[in-house]
């Protein structure tokens, strides 16, 4: 068999965090088995969709490295392919004119609901043989009467639901557009999709589609239906949980790397392994390692991992991402120290790269004032003239050098029969503006000698003042 998953979103808000599991798990899948992986845009619902939302579709798909190898399709340059399949339902007479209005169907529900039956369509018109031409018409699927739909769920095992449980559902509105269901089986059979993988929110939809399916006369593709994602208070994921869209991850200062390997570990495990790399992921996947129960997101624990990728990937890696977010502060990044050395020096202090671009700062631009706090405490009388002795031997040093600057600083506070500290901390609010920075030599080294010369000499204004 020719293995091809879909991720099929409709743009009608953000890439949310349910969407990129499935999205990858889609992905893991078809990387594991060598097939395909198909982007399809279901955008029929024209009031709902915008271009806002496909576009941060197709960002947040890029962010995270999840490629696809066919696509995006949208499903609003298919309708005349829709109308095709809907006709020819109609020749089989496997769907039919409903015109049943607004008003009968609400009493109708309203009938059932305090009979307490379930809702469902009655079949009014099912058996109707000539079009009522004053009514405007609805076209239902003519699902069966009898017998079952079971569907072999390669996550949860057999789902068996009677026929009699599923009334006919609307295949095409009444100004002749088609409906999500329909649309949903035209595109998985056209595009020959292997595998629909997707959120268990759809089971409802699965036994219909298979009948529709089944009146093609296609092959059914395996259904893989995911448990859901719950917040911290048990209830659906949602955005009081605070950041559901995978774009807001990324401008919280998360990897992508971190989300994925998160994702992944949200329903699905492969023995107590946490981290994964994404060779290791497309290696190690399987459907039926994935949990049947719903997940609980944790933000900590994506923290934590968030952590681990910043201090275990390639420097510059984490570099490439940080040059984004200090575009955000207005920084441009090229005007000042290596952004690889700034990972280097910041990455054991930071969980986030919003966390080091700020912390980064005052390496490309003048602070304004000092932290209130650490300038009160270090900035004492006799500061001036330990940052007046420093900035003398600074000034001589020609080749500024971590080691030789962090020697000046110790032999200086030998000198002046000085703890360390006296030394150090003054010269690191007066380069920082705070008491705190990476090593004062690792600091030194990246600022750079006119900048620390300049903030010396703007310090010892300031203590004398």
């Amino acid at each position: 068999m020719s293995i091809k998953t879909r991720f099929a979103p409709s743009p009608t808000g953000y890439l949310h965090v349910g969407g990129a599991r499935t999205a990858l798990f889609s992905w893991l899948y078809a990387r594991k088995h060598g097939g395909k992986f198909i982007l399809r845009i279901e955008d029929t619902d024209l009031e709902r969709s915008t271009q806002e939302s496909i576009d941060a579709i197709l960002e947040g798909m890029t962010w995270l490295g999840l490629e696809y190898d066919e696509g995006p399709f949208y499903q609003t340059h298919h309708f005349d392919r829709y109308k095709e399949i809907i006709q020819q339902l109609l020749d089989q007479g496997d769907a039919y004119y409903c015109y049943c209005s607004k008003e009968e169907l609400e009493q109708l529900r309203a009938e059932q609901m305090a009979n307490k039956e379930k809702p469902r369509y009655n079949g009014k018109c099912r058996d109707l043989t000539g079009p009522k031409n004053d009514r405007e018409a609805v076209i239902r699927f003519k699902n069966p009467v009898d017998g079952v739909v079971t569907i072999p769920d390669l996550i949860k095992g057999d789902i068996v639901v009677a026929n009699k449980e599923l009334d006919d559902l609307i295949i095409a509105r009444g100004d002749g557009t088609p409906t999500y269901n329909l649309t949903v089986v035209v595109d998985d059979m056209d595009m020959k999709v292997s595998h629909v993988i997707r959120g268990d929110d759809h089971i409802n939809n699965t036994p219909r589609q298979m009948n529709i399916l089944k009146a093609l006369g296609v092959e059914l593709p395996k259904y893989a239906h995911l448990p859901m994602i719950l917040g911290s208070d048990g209830a659906r994921l949602s955005k009081r949980h605070g950041a559901v869209s995978v774009m807001q991850y990324r401008d919280d200062g998360y990897l992508p790397e971190a989300l994925l390997n998160y994702l992944v570990r949200l329903g699905w495990s492969h023995g107590d392994q946490e981290i994964f790399s994404i060779d290791e992921m497309i290696e190690h996947f399987a459907l039926e390692n994935v949990n049947v129960s719903a997940s609980t997101f944790n933000t900590e624990k994506l923290l934590w991992l968030n952590h681990h990728y910043i201090m275990s990937s390639d420097p510059a890696h984490v570099a490439r991402h940080l040059s984004w977010h200090m575009g955000e502060l207005g920084i441009d990044p090229s005007e000042g120290p290596s952004l690889v050395e700034m990972v280097k020096a910041q990455r054991e202090r930071c969980k986030t790269l919003v966390e080091m671009a700020a912390a980064s700062v005052y390496f490309y631009k003048d602070f304004e004032s000092y932290d209130e706090k650490a300038a009160k405490k270090n900035f004492t009388p006799g500061s001036d003239e330990v940052l007046a002795r420093l900035h003398d031997e600074f000034s001589v040093v020609t080749e500024w050098q971590g080691e030789a600057l962090h020697q000046i600083v110790v032999s200086l506070a030998e000198a002046m029969e000085l703890g360390l500290g006296k030394v150090a901390q003054p010269l690191r609010v007066a380069i920082c503006g705070s008491a705190v920075s990476p090593a004062i030599d690792i600091t030194l080294s990246l600022l750079g000698k006119e900048k620390t010369l300049a903030r010396i000499q703007r310090a010892i204004k300031y203590i004398k003042n």
